[in-house]
């Protein structure tokens, strides 16, 4: 039977339509230095997360989910970009992204979508433009300042109170948005980013109640830090919460597609800036009725690059072939199906001190690559300044670490590290040199060499010099060599465009 053609396209765009009608809305949520188990859902009932955990009980919480970088700013680039950090020109903390590099949020607009942003940007000045609205707290683009005034902590705006978690625009955004049309929000958190103060909860956590990682020193000091920690964790949970409940007064939760995330792990020692997975996994909550069952679990292995794919897939929008993720939308409905990836990429790249390793994970295993082997593991300007590495350094002085603390001095590190995720979860015993672990360890070597060849991994031929000392993590009088621009590497051939 024929189809007259003007029936064929009027189906065709009574389809397109109603496609347009039943696109959710999409509320992506990003904590700033959060650890993959730091809040209720994921087992650390000692934070007080009362809106995550119902977060997670209506929707479907990721187990392995592992971001690209554990570096604020090439994190978020790699998140809108759905690139490897090296692959978005923004791979250096502070880097801004491009303006020729693509991102999911102009696919949306394409496709219908209002797209908004609020709280830290941290992503330079060129892609604002993806946004039909910005309200930032730094209209820079970046958060916090290098050099004296970061060392101090100090914010380029001064801010009080609550203002200080970048969750404050959150609320008012949303209430702004046109009718009529599905949105898609970026709101990101300040929180929990250092500095650290007191007296932001009427009822702060109690250092004697916090859980204290193997590798830090188990003192008061120490625990006050992560008390500190925890309050930060606490105030974001509330704006998430808020963002709930209005959300159900506009009657369109059921209809908004909410993602909760962080950029990279906990900002202390051996976590933040590493590729342990106190670094680089994440907490990753979705809640979309439609596809979602609550309270269900996901088990499978995703990557931070499959965000921006997978939003496109459920939005309805086109794709296109600039992203290096796939899809993870058919694990919403049946998280226990097959897995839509068998290995994730991570790198760490400058981020106030040179490096350059790059790991592989499977669901069980995690393998690294230190490239500059000769350079100790000292974790952000920040931290180094804070009361647990000075705990930590105090103890180094007097030859009083234990052997797990004192892997945070590794001088020189192992070339390689091979840990087995499941059996050894804070990954504290390198196999790489177990024999019965060779085959693995030759393995993971090389679906990490391959993924280097593929996205075009380069090990840089100069270094870029430290800001700040390694020691006490003041500003370095002078550097080495001055620190160039990947514009500026490229013209010179020292790296590929």
């Amino acid at each position: 039977m024929n189809i007259p053609g003007w029936l064929l396209v009027f189906a065709l765009c009574l389809v397109s339509r109603l496609s347009a009608e039943q696109r959710p809305n999409i509320v992506l949520i990003i904590a700033d230095d959060l650890a993959w188990d730091d809040s209720g859902p994921y087992g650390n009932e000692r934070i007080r997360t009362p809106n995550l955990d119902r977060l997670a009980q209506e929707g479907m919480k990721f187990t392995r989910a592992i971001l690209t970088a554990s570096s604020c700013s090439p994190s978020r680039a790699s998140i809108i970009t759905g690139r490897y950090p090296h692959r978005t020109g923004a791979e250096e903390l502070h880097w801004p992204v491009p303006g020729e590099k693509k991102t999911f949020v102009e696919k949306l607009r394409a496709a219908g979508y209002w797209t908004a942003a609020a709280g830290k940007w941290h992503l330079g000045k060129e892609i604002r433009d993806r946004f039909d609205l910005i309200r930032d707290v730094d209209t820079s683009g970046f958060q916090l300042p290098g050099g004296k005034a970061g060392q101090a902590g100090v914010f380029k705006e001064t801010t009080e109170g609550d203002a200080k978690s970048g969750c404050t625009d959150w609320i008012p955004l949303l209430r702004e948005r046109p009718k009529g049309r599905p949105f898609f929000l970026w709101l990101a958190a300040l929180d929990p980013h250092r500095p650290y103060e007191e007296g932001i909860l009427e009822q702060p956590h109690l250092p004697a109640a916090v859980r204290v990682a193997p590798y830090h020193p188990d003192t008061f000091g120490v625990r006050r830090e992560y008390a500190l920690y925890y309050d930060e964790i606490s105030r974001l949970d509330k704006y998430t919460g808020l963002v709930i409940s209005e959300l159900r007064k506009q009657s369109i939760l059921d209809e908004t597609l909410v993602v909760f995330l962080s950029d990279n792990g906990r900002p202390f020692p051996r976590d933040k800036t590493s590729l342990y997975d106190s670094g680089i996994r994440t907490p990753f909550i979705i809640r979309y009725p439609p596809l979602v069952k609550a309270g269900s679990v996901c088990n499978r292995l995703i990557s931070a690059v499959d965000i921006a794919p997978t939003l496109l897939e459920i939005s309805g929008a086109q794709r296109g072939d600039t992203f290096d993720g796939v899809s993870f939308a058919r694990l919403l409905e049946k998280p226990t199906g097959l897995p839509v990836r068998s290995y994730a990429f991570a790198e760490k790249n400058w981020h106030d001190y040179e490096d350059h390793s790059r790991a592989v994970r499977s669901e069980q295993f995690k393998y690294i690559r230190n490239y500059y082997n000769d350079l100790p593991p000292t974790p952000p300007a920040d931290a180094v300044r804070g009361v647990t590495y000075k705990a930590l350094r105090k103890l180094h002085a007097s030859a009083d670490l234990s052997a797990t603390q004192g892997q945070l001095f590794w001088f020189p590190r192992p070339r390689e590290e091979l840990y087995n995720c499941s059996a050894d979860p804070h990954e504290l015993k390198n196999l790489a040199d177990s024999p019965s672990h060779a085959k693995t360890l030759a393995l993971m070597r090389d679906k990490l060499q391959k993924w280097e060849r593929d996205t075009g991994d380069l090990v840089p031929e100069l270094r870029t010099a430290d800001e700040f000392d390694r020691q006490y993590g003041k500003p370095t009088p002078a550097r080495v060599r001055p620190r160039w621009s990947k514009k500026k590497m490229v013209e010179a051939g020292l790296t590929a465009p």
